[in-house]
């Protein structure tokens, strides 16, 4: 009985310095919650070419479900070109239209959804009307006691108030970096400091639980009413390029798992670390800590089938 984690949006190639990685946050949620020994999903579409092609094997190849990603008969698979700052952090030049712009909702889809214990859903791959109907439409699928989680990100002129407003209430859980959180704060006429913000956001969109990452300075999650500041793992940093997506996932299967809030920040942001100290997002999890997670997932599925 995996938790079954689904990402629905943008999947691409992102084209790094070192060679092509595979991108997109949505996928990186699927296959970082895939790593942790959950049932990582991802809900996409790709163009009829050779990346897309290759793109699919690489899935496969990650050991990540396939089945419900579609193929577009004529828009281009999604690519991205990332540039790495001197400080680790990436910039990114996002193609478009692309086949993720236009993302279906089929009768799989729908199923799946409503199975989910937990839907990744983020603003960008909303850029264009087809894929933020499905996105919505899929998300509000999800069954009531599902995670629905808003990964903002925030690229180049792909959001608006009028979309993060949306966006948020549809979701229960907003994940948030610390360069993000004071521009969302700003649409909304939210001053103070970063615990005052996240409160407001949580209290305006009825948000259970609030994920703020900062980096090499870690983490700071609320939930009802409680906080926990985890000040990050120390190590070598190679990229940050699918950090905070891992770190999305490995916090999803914790508080499903329903360990307490400080376990799952620190059990996070070790995960984020081991991404942090690789080159591109979807590096392997070592064991000793992937394990952890999978003993959660299966200690929850005794529980459930003693009920």
């Amino acid at each position: 009985m995996k938790l079954k984690l689904l990402g629905i949006g943008e999947v691409l190639w992102d084209l790094l310095p070192g060679g092509r990685q595979l991108g997109g946050a949505p996928a990186n949620f699927a296959y970082h919650a895939s790593a942790l020994g959950a049932h990582g999903i991802i809900v996409s579409r790709i163009g009829p070419d050779a990346l897309g092609t290759e793109l699919l094997a690489t899935f496969q190849k990650l050991g990540l479900d396939t089945s419900f990603i579609e193929i577009d008969p004529a828009a281009a698979t999604g690519t991205v070109s990332v540039q790495v700052a001197s400080d680790g952090q990436p910039q990114f030049a996002i193609q478009e239209p692309v086949a993720w712009d236009a993302i279906g909702v089929s009768q799989p889809a729908r199923a799946i959804a409503s199975q989910a214990d937990a839907i990744c859903f983020g603003t960008l791959a909303q850029r264009h009307s087809v894929s933020r109907q499905s996105i919505r439409t899929l998300v509000r699928l999800s069954p009531p006691a599902a995670l629905r989680i808003l990964d903002v990100n925030l690229r180049q002129n792909y959001y608006s108030p009028e979309l993060i407003a949306e966006s948020l209430g549809l979701a229960n859980l907003l994940k948030v970096n610390d360069a993000e959180l004071p521009r969302i704060g700003a649409m909304f006429g939210l001053e103070g400091d970063n615990r005052s913000v996240i409160e407001r956001l949580a209290e305006r969109f009825d948000l259970q639980t609030v994920a703020l990452t900062r980096g090499a300075h870690g983490s700071l999650l609320y939930s009802k009413g409680f906080w926990h500041d985890h000040p990050g793992v120390s190590g070598r940093v190679v990229d940050t390029v699918g950090a905070g997506d891992s770190f999305t996932a490995a916090m999803t299967i914790g508080l499903l798992a329903g360990w307490p809030l400080e376990i799952v920040n620190a059990r996070a942001n070790e995960v984020a670390a081991v991404v942090c100290a690789h080159a591109g997002a979807t590096p392997p999890i070592p064991d000793p800590v992937s394990q952890t997670f999978r003993q959660a997932q299966s200690v929850r599925a005794q529980a459930w089938q003693r009920r």
